[in-house]
């Protein structure tokens, strides 16, 4: 068995919630948690975040928005909708903040799984498009019994 705390973005869950057989995970409730701190850029997966990038790349209306752009609204009005709630208790502003929080944000869960669950994640992720993959199979590589 082994059990171990991961801290990942929502897109990186909904992956690993693949590997459901003989798993189990107590997450640290977003739902519950999402207001009692402060939102910004370090509760985001923003590890190789391209702020420069530009999506609108040739589009005359918006010729330099970039990436970091985005971003900075986007954490705005999370963080505004956040205040809000706290404010007045409103639950409108919470049920918002649920739904425009983007697949970047870091959710912190215990998990305990058995080294036949991580050799299969190891095998059908270790070329995975995803960096956190990579990480986490490097992680795997590194227990005792791998």
């Amino acid at each position: 068995m082994v059990s171990v705390d991961i801290t990942a973005p929502f897109y990186w869950w909904k992956e690993f919630d693949t590997y459901k057989v003989g798993t189990v995970a107590n997450s640290c409730s977003t739902m519950h948690k999402l207001t009692s701190y402060p939102l910004d850029y370090d509760n985001f997966e923003m590890t190789d975040f391209e702020g420069d990038l530009n999506p609108y790349e040739g589009n005359p209306l918006n010729p330099k928005l970039t990436m970091r752009d985005i971003w900075d609204e986007l954490i705005i009005h999370c963080e505004n909708l956040r205040r809000a709630y706290n404010e007045t208790k409103d639950k409108r502003y919470w049920k918002e903040l649920v739904r425009i929080l983007p697949e970047g944000f870091l959710q912190k869960r215990t998990v305990t799984l058995n080294y036949e669950i991580l050799r299969n994640i190891y095998k059908w992720r270790s070329t995975h498009r995803l960096t956190e993959w990579h990480s986490f199979c490097d992680w795997i590589k590194a227990l005792p019994y791998a």
